[in-house]
């Protein structure tokens, strides 16, 4: 996600990243938020094209944020932080284009525990994890272990409404030594993206969450041992051949061989 006011709107489009997040929210500081929302808005009428994260449902601030955006040629979707239920979705999506996708931002227990409401709102495409503001209502600690509850309560929720699964929270900039490491466990968890604030940092998390040539290999054998058995099966075969069908489709939608 881009801080508006920074220069580079047009380089980040081009970058690694799926899809540029510009943040009008807690990327800006109070006083700057109104510059920073024209300066977008500005973008996005001009020819540029981005998803914008806005504030909160119900605030001053996501009046405005929806304003000045909702009628942008280029806004490509919005994110909405601090969701923490289903109204919160349908009251945004009733200011925008029809077609356009929003992505539900859980940064707090109560989005948590509302996960599988919020999940199920109409208009939501995905949620995503917000961790620091997670944490800091909470007052857990970054450790994978403790994350590990409300990790799963967003995958959880996202198959139970059918969704896709959500989008993980950012690595710092300044915590990059720990990128590889935090995505690995994103991907444990069952999240299917993550959140950057560096864009140097896409290329490392589209490899690590695309599956492996090992991963591929091992699919493509696991599913050639079930098509032609040569006796009993160790385990629950059904499952065994969904995960594996599942993970070669995910390699065909990404162009791997």
């Amino acid at each position: 996600m881009l801080q508006p006011g920074l220069p580079g709107f047009a380089a980040a489009v081009s970058a690694d990243a799926d899809v540029v997040v510009l943040d009008i929210e807690d990327g800006l500081p109070d006083a700057q938020k109104p510059a920073g929302r024209r300066a977008v808005a500005d973008w996005l009428h001009g020819g540029g094209e981005a998803w914008v994260r806005i504030s909160s449902a119900g605030t001053p601030a996501w009046d405005a944020d929806l304003g000045e955006l909702s009628s942008a040629p280029g806004l490509a979707g919005v994110i909405l932080a601090k969701t923490e239920a289903a109204d919160d979705v349908a009251a945004t999506a009733a200011r925008l284009p029809e077609a356009t996708p929003l992505v539900a931002l859980v940064e707090s227990a109560l989005g948590v525990e509302s996960a599988l409401e919020i999940a199920r709102a109409p208009r939501c495409s995905r949620i995503a994890f917000g961790i620091g503001d997670f944490r800091r209502d909470t007052g857990m600690s970054a450790d994978p272990m403790v994350l590990a509850y409300p990790r799963a309560r967003l995958v959880t929720a996202s198959r139970a409404a059918g969704l896709p699964g959500p989008i993980d929270g950012p690595t710092l900039r300044d915590q990059a030594r720990h990128l590889t490491r935090e995505t690995e466990v994103a991907k444990a968890a069952g999240m299917t993206g993550r959140l950057c604030l560096d864009v140097g940092h896409a290329e490392t998390i589209n490899t690590l969450l695309s599956p492996s040539a090992l991963e591929i290999d091992e699919a493509r054998s696991t599913l050639a041992r079930l098509d032609a058995p040569t006796g009993p099966y160790d385990g629950s075969a059904g499952p065994t051949r969904a995960r594996a069908e599942a993970l070669l489709d995910l390699a065909a939608k990404l162009g791997m061989p």
